[in-house]
């Protein structure tokens, strides 16, 4: 009897071992094709032509343009986010209040919204026939396919990914520290820096990257309120997307090389701050 129960235990085992490998290596094989063959695809077609080739676009001045454009959009909305997040998940995990349910549903809102319709309403509020736009005319405000409606559009479908990196973390804390230092005689400022903040410090990071990547790759609700203005009001995805229906291929292959150079530079920073925060957690 107990030969047999080791050897059904053994061959459970196996089995579970079969398994194992199996499901690792469909995901690894799928991760290959869908991710690590078109990135070698997209860095294949930038170099095609040489080195040179790919400077001589990397280097124009549209694309120089289209690039410190992404750069400067996703420096003023990481801060903003930041800002915002802290804000939302501070007064839901912190403050007891009717409403909270609604306030985390309005925050999430854009995950489920396209990105398109998000530029489209960002449109209908600020453009010449919106809601605000015989005000902003009034005043010689110029948002529409603009710079300002790129950062707003871009605020609206970055907005949630620092506050749903908060808001787990901090119901888990709960407030018993913040209490404690209340009690102590700190204030609510000092309250935050000293004890909320360090505990938070890593999901802020972690938040913070994922904000300025979707920032920077931003392309839809971007596509809606920035006119298309070459070498104005052009972001890099934008850029790219002029290039390829420009039927040039190479240059559009060479541009997106770097937009994905700076995607792998997040994914970087994303590994190092989960090591980092691993240990705390």
């Amino acid at each position: 009897m107990i030969p047999s129960m080791a050897v059904s235990h053994h061959r459970h085992v196996q089995s579970k071992g079969w398994g194992r490998l199996v499901l690792i290596g469909l995901a690894v094989g799928l991760g290959v094709l869908l991710l690590a063959v078109p990135l070698a695809v997209i860095f294949a077609h930038a170099f095609a032509r040489g080195w040179e080739a790919w400077w001589h676009t990397v280097s124009s001045p549209d694309t120089v343009q289209a690039l410190w454009l992404s750069l400067f959009t996703v420096a003023v909305v990481v801060p903003i986010n930041a800002i915002y997040g802290l804000s939302v998940a501070w007064a839901v995990t912190k403050f007891r209040w009717q409403g909270k349910k609604w306030l985390v549903s309005l925050v999430e809102l854009p995950f489920s919204m396209s990105p398109i319709v998000a530029g489209v309403a960002c449109l209908m509020v600020y453009g010449s026939s919106g809601l605000l736009g015989g005000v902003l005319e009034t005043l010689d405000l110029k948002v529409m396919f603009a710079v300002p409606g790129i950062v707003i559009a871009t605020l609206f479908v970055t907005s949630p990914f620092i506050a749903r990196e908060l808001i787990p973390l901090m119901r888990l804390q709960g407030t018993e520290e913040e209490e404690a230092a209340q009690v102590l005689g700190a204030g609510g400022w000092w309250t935050f820096l000293a004890v909320t903040l360090p505990n938070i410090k890593w999901a802020l990071f972690y938040g913070l990257i994922l904000c300025a990547a979707r920032a920077l790759g931003e392309f839809g609700a971007v596509s809606v309120v920035s006119g298309h203005i070459r070498g104005e009001t052009n972001t890099l995805p934008l850029h790219i997307d002029l290039l390829y229906h420009d039927y040039d291929g190479s240059g559009a292959f060479a541009a997106a090389s770097v937009l994905t150079l700076l995607a792998l530079v997040t994914v970087v920073l994303k590994i190092l701050v989960e090591g980092k925060g691993k240990p705390q957690e």
